[in-house]
Protein backbone atom coordinates (compact mmCIF):
# COMPACT_ATOMS: atom_id res chain seq x y z
CA UNK A 1 0.00 0.00 0.00
CA UNK A 2 1.46 3.13 -1.08
CA UNK A 3 1.70 6.38 1.46
CA UNK A 4 -1.09 8.36 -0.17
CA UNK A 5 -3.10 4.86 -0.27
CA UNK A 6 -2.73 4.76 3.69
CA UNK A 7 -3.55 8.57 4.42
CA UNK A 8 -7.02 8.45 2.09
CA UNK A 9 -8.40 5.58 4.56
CA UNK A 10 -7.62 8.50 7.42
CA UNK A 11 -9.87 10.90 8.94
CA UNK A 12 -7.73 14.55 8.62
CA UNK A 13 -8.71 17.66 9.76
CA UNK A 14 -6.92 20.75 8.72
CA UNK A 15 -6.02 23.13 10.99
CA UNK A 16 -6.34 27.02 9.67
CA UNK A 17 -9.04 26.75 6.92
CA UNK A 18 -9.86 29.75 4.97
CA UNK A 19 -12.51 31.10 2.60
CA UNK A 20 -9.42 33.69 0.69
CA UNK A 21 -8.80 31.30 -2.64
CA UNK A 22 -5.04 32.96 -2.24
CA UNK A 23 -4.36 31.54 1.52
CA UNK A 24 -2.56 27.83 1.73
CA UNK A 25 -5.55 26.71 4.33
CA UNK A 26 -8.11 27.28 1.34
CA UNK A 27 -6.37 25.26 -1.39
CA UNK A 28 -4.72 22.56 1.16
CA UNK A 29 -8.72 21.88 1.88
CA UNK A 30 -10.18 22.11 -1.44
CA UNK A 31 -6.96 20.08 -3.16
CA UNK A 32 -7.42 17.07 -0.35
CA UNK A 33 -11.08 17.35 -1.22
CA UNK A 34 -10.66 16.85 -4.73
CA UNK A 35 -7.97 14.15 -4.40
CA UNK A 36 -10.50 12.35 -2.67
CA UNK A 37 -9.20 12.47 1.30
CA UNK A 38 -11.52 11.96 3.99
CA UNK A 39 -10.89 15.87 5.73
CA UNK A 40 -12.60 18.19 7.78
CA UNK A 41 -12.19 21.90 8.11
CA UNK A 42 -10.80 23.71 11.43
CA UNK A 43 -11.12 27.49 11.64
CA UNK A 44 -12.71 30.08 14.49
CA UNK A 45 -13.61 32.47 12.10
CA UNK A 46 -15.73 30.46 9.36
CA UNK A 47 -18.75 28.07 9.57
CA UNK A 48 -18.56 26.67 5.82
CA UNK A 49 -16.03 26.44 2.99
CA UNK A 50 -16.62 24.92 -0.29
CA UNK A 51 -20.07 23.83 1.15
CA UNK A 52 -18.30 22.20 4.02
CA UNK A 53 -19.30 22.93 7.40
CA UNK A 54 -16.12 24.23 9.23
CA UNK A 55 -15.31 23.19 13.03
CA UNK A 56 -14.43 26.00 15.98
CA UNK A 57 -11.50 23.96 16.79
CA UNK A 58 -10.82 19.67 17.13
CA UNK A 59 -13.15 19.10 19.95
CA UNK A 60 -16.10 19.99 17.85
CA UNK A 61 -15.44 16.71 15.62
CA UNK A 62 -17.65 13.95 15.95
CA UNK A 63 -14.48 11.73 16.13
CA UNK A 64 -10.63 12.25 16.83
CA UNK A 65 -8.71 12.20 13.50
CA UNK A 66 -6.37 10.10 12.89
CA UNK A 67 -3.96 12.95 11.36
CA UNK A 68 -3.92 16.62 11.97
CA UNK A 69 -2.59 19.05 8.96
CA UNK A 70 -1.34 22.56 10.67
CA UNK A 71 -1.62 25.56 8.42
CA UNK A 72 -1.34 27.80 11.22
CA UNK A 73 1.38 30.23 13.23
CA UNK A 74 3.14 28.21 15.28
CA UNK A 75 2.12 30.04 18.45
CA UNK A 76 -1.48 28.14 17.04
CA UNK A 77 0.35 25.02 16.26
CA UNK A 78 1.60 25.33 20.24
CA UNK A 79 -2.01 25.46 21.22
CA UNK A 80 -3.29 22.04 18.62
CA UNK A 81 -0.59 20.22 20.17
CA UNK A 82 -1.62 20.70 23.63
CA UNK A 83 -5.61 19.74 22.38
CA UNK A 84 -4.17 16.79 20.15
CA UNK A 85 -2.47 15.51 23.34
CA UNK A 86 -5.78 15.89 25.48
CA UNK A 87 -8.06 14.62 23.06
CA UNK A 88 -5.93 11.54 22.10
CA UNK A 89 -4.91 12.54 18.29
CA UNK A 90 -1.77 9.78 16.89
CA UNK A 91 0.03 12.16 14.35
CA UNK A 92 -0.08 15.63 13.72
CA UNK A 93 1.76 17.11 9.97
CA UNK A 94 2.95 20.41 10.74
CA UNK A 95 2.59 22.23 7.62
CA UNK A 96 6.27 24.17 6.78
CA UNK A 97 6.15 27.43 8.79
CA UNK A 98 3.81 26.43 10.91
CA UNK A 99 6.08 24.41 13.00
CA UNK A 100 7.75 25.49 16.19
CA UNK A 101 10.66 23.36 18.21
CA UNK A 102 8.21 23.29 21.74
CA UNK A 103 5.22 22.15 19.19
CA UNK A 104 7.44 19.48 18.05
CA UNK A 105 9.12 18.55 21.49
CA UNK A 106 5.64 18.49 23.18
CA UNK A 107 3.67 16.31 20.71
CA UNK A 108 6.48 13.75 20.67
CA UNK A 109 6.90 13.64 23.87
CA UNK A 110 3.05 12.64 24.31
CA UNK A 111 4.01 9.92 22.26
CA UNK A 112 2.53 11.99 18.74
CA UNK A 113 4.07 11.44 15.67
CA UNK A 114 5.35 14.32 13.81
CA UNK A 115 6.56 15.68 10.70
CA UNK A 116 7.57 19.00 9.89
CA UNK A 117 9.61 20.64 7.18
CA UNK A 118 7.84 18.63 4.20
CA UNK A 119 4.49 19.78 2.87
CA UNK A 120 1.85 17.04 3.14
CA UNK A 121 0.86 18.44 -0.35
CA UNK A 122 4.03 17.64 -2.20
CA UNK A 123 5.09 14.57 0.18
CA UNK A 124 1.40 12.81 -1.30
CA UNK A 125 2.12 14.01 -4.99
CA UNK A 126 -0.89 16.59 -5.00
CA UNK A 127 1.49 19.60 -5.86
Amino acid sequence: MSKVDNYLKKDIAVIGVSNRQEKFGFKIFRDLLKAGFKVKGISPRKEEVLGNKIYRDLSELESVPDLVITVVPSSVTEQVVDLSIKLGVKEIWMQPGSESAQAINKAEAAGIKVTSSACFMVEMGIW
